[in-house]
């Protein structure tokens, strides 16, 4: 029993999870990457890279960050971060999240969605908070501009390290170049997957930058 029936936005991720799930053996790891290697991308070097990219955010964040957004937003409920619907959420995000997770944290994903904490809030939030195991990389690299003016107002050399963390993330998602958020939709693309959270493959000036490198 559902207590919010659930919203476009809500479906559009559920069926994503769905063709992931039913392509499952798309995210078997040591097959994949051969594939892909023989097709000329390192696919485990570049996931590798990514997921350590990722865990030097979270130290970024949890050594700049967390006390003033915990005390400013967490603790009194008023979070600009986990809108409802407002979640950029890329098919990379859910299929690096699916190859790192076991089969009950994706159960749990999946149920979060049906029937989330809140009508308020982020589909993704249970009550014990975000069921991600690997956030959406937007979620992940949001600061609000209060956040922003308390910390790199007196630390610059914070802000230049953020400046630089945001040109790599480009490494990773910017498609001037293969890159690993497109290269996993295209595994996909060519299993006969189509999903509106192919942003890469979907967006008009992502493409062209895809064009252009040639």
């Amino acid at each position: 029993m559902y207590k919010w029936a659930m919203n476009s936005y809500q479906m559009e991720q559920i069926h994503a999870l769905g063709m992931i799930r039913q392509h499952a053996k798309k995210l078997e790891k040591p097959r994949t990457f051969r594939e892909m290697k023989a097709k000329g991308f390192d696919l485990e070097a570049q996931l590798s890279g990514y997921l350590a990219f990722r865990e030097e955010i979270s130290r970024f964040f949890a050594g700049w960050f967390e006390e003033i957004c915990t005390e400013t937003c967490y603790t009194s409920g008023l979070s600009a971060c986990c809108s409802k619907d407002g979640i950029i959420v890329f098919w990379a995000d859910m299929v690096i999240n699916a190859m790192v997770s076991g089969p009950a944290e994706f159960k749990r994903l999946e149920e979060t969605i049906r029937n989330p904490a809140s009508d308020a809030k982020c589909i993704y939030l249970a009550p014990g908070g975000c069921t991600w195991r690997i956030k959406p990389i937007v979620c992940e690299m949001f600061i609000c501009p209060d956040a922003e003016n308390a910390v790199f107002g007196t630390h610059p050399e914070a802000g230049s390290a953020w400046s630089e963390i945001r040109e790599r993330k480009k490494a990773f998602t910017w498609p001037d170049r293969p890159v690993l958020f497109e290269v996993l939709e295209s595994i996909f693309i060519e299993d006969g997957c189509r999903s509106s959270l192919m942003h890469v493959h979907n967006s008009p000036g992502l493409q062209r930058l895809v064009r252009n490198r040639a």
